[in-house]
């Protein structure tokens, strides 16, 4: 039975909402739905070292996650190469001190790039768990005043350009992608627990014919998912998504049953998908092909709900996001880009000032959209599809990796050696 717009309309806004009191940011992109929406609206446009300033702490290290925030609590995790570390630090929002850290050792060797340090999954809570992946250390839930309630070890993750997959919290799940690997798998685990529900095997690493940035390679090149499953509301049903080498897939996410598949990808994906009015995009990393999927079908969808395929597109290592009909994103070389969700067109792109490289995620508040770039500085432009428009510009002269999280006010920025919270004190 076909379900009302009505319907679906309360489902997606319990997916929106279903983690976090308004105006927390409790996981990567925000919510459930992956969506880098914030519903902010005292959020500051501008900041610096002297402007907007609430407090900044130094960080042990580089890193490459994303901050969290619940209530009084930034979460950010965090690796320690010389003690072979890998852990949680909880601080105040209020001042930046430091709560509570936690964490353990992980004496083998693991690979990984030079420029994705360990610990770059966020974590991800409700306001009474927080969970953190620390690739092949593990998976970790604590209480959300430190105290360690379970871990997993899942096993070795080998890659050579490392993991930064991200859990998601639903009902009284965790789903957490254990890869990219080889061997990786797709995980269900009890909250309460850590104890698999489900798991699906990963069994596409068949590179295939490559359209992609590595085609003129040798061998097989890179391959692997760094993407972040998303919960889209399907009817009155709910569905987990998630990009995998050459192919996109939908499970129920209570039984870890394939609803549907939808090939057009190519080997290497970055980027988590996006959703918007029944449609979800899929985006290829390294000059990758992108997809478009009508939901709603089951078995191989690619000849029946793929709606359209674009060939070695525009994507980056970041997401995007979607206002109305069009998805806004931005390339790794700083490059900005509308397209219609409905064909994959793009109607505009241009380049961003300043640094402009980037492998953070944009952040959609109200209709400004906020692009962080690797050398520290945010440029906020309008969601429009008459072109680019950018209407503020700030800077900390700091490198980083990371995406904002905006909560109340607030923007809190993870660089390579600290934590920042900006917003009118």
């Amino acid at each position: 039975m076909r379900s009302s717009p009505f319907l679906t309309a309360v489902c997606l806004c319990c997916i929106t909402g279903s983690l976090a009191h308004a105006g927390d940011w409790p996981a990567w992109r925000g919510d459930l739905l992956g969506s880098g929406k914030s519903t902010e609206t005292k959020s500051p446009l501008e900041w610096g070292p002297k402007k907007n300033l609430r407090w900044r702490v130094d960080l042990p290290e580089r890193g490459n996650s994303t901050p969290v925030v619940h209530g009084n609590r930034v979460f950010v995790t965090q690796a320690v190469s010389a003690s072979n570390w890998r852990g949680l630090m909880c601080f105040s929002r209020e001042d930046g001190s430091l709560m509570w850290k936690e964490g353990l050792t992980y004496e083998k060797k693991e690979r990984t790039h030079r420029s994705n340090p360990f610990c770059s999954a966020s974590p991800a809570t409700d306001g009474k768990i927080v969970v953190a992946s620390y690739g092949s250390a593990g998976i970790v839930a604590y209480s959300i005043d430190g105290k360690q309630l379970w871990h997993r070890d899942l096993g070795a993750i080998d890659h050579v350009w490392g993991n930064s997959t991200s859990p998601l919290l639903y009902r009284d799940l965790i789903i957490h992608y254990h890869g990219p690997a080889k061997n990786a798998v797709l995980y269900a685990l009890d909250r309460k627990t850590g104890k698999t529900r489900w798991e699906w095997k990963e069994t596409s690493w068949k590179p295939g014919k490559r359209t992609d940035g590595f085609r003129n390679q040798d061998g097989e090149g890179i391959i692997g998912s760094f993407s972040t499953p998303i919960i889209v509301p399907v009817g009155d049903r709910e569905e987990l998504v998630m990009s995998f080498p050459m192919e996109l897939k939908s499970f129920d996410p209570i039984t870890g049953k394939v609803i549907w598949t939808c090939h057009g990808l190519n080997p290497l994906v970055y980027t988590s998908p996006v959703f918007s009015d029944g449609i979800v995009v899929a985006m290829g990393g390294y000059q990758g092909n992108s997809i478009g999927i009508r939901v709603g079908g089951t078995g191989d969808v690619t000849q029946s709900r793929r709606i359209w395929q674009e060939i070695r597109h525009n994507g980056g290592i970041g997401s995007g996001v979607v206002l109305e009909d069009h998805h806004y994103y931005h390339n790794s070389g700083g490059v900005a880009f509308c397209d219609s969700i409905k064909t994959g067109k793009t109607l505009w792109k241009g380049r961003l000032p300043g640094a402009g490289k980037s492998w953070g995620s944009l952040v959609l508040v109200g209709d400004n959209i906020y692009s962080l770039s690797q050398a520290g500085d945010t440029v906020v432009f309008k969601a429009s599809p008459e072109g680019l428009k950018v209407i503020a510009q700030s800077d900390v002269d700091e490198e980083t990796n990371s995406s904002l999280a905006i909560s109340n006010g607030q923007v809190f920025l993870r660089t390579h050696k600290a934590l920042w919270s900006f917003g009118a004190k």
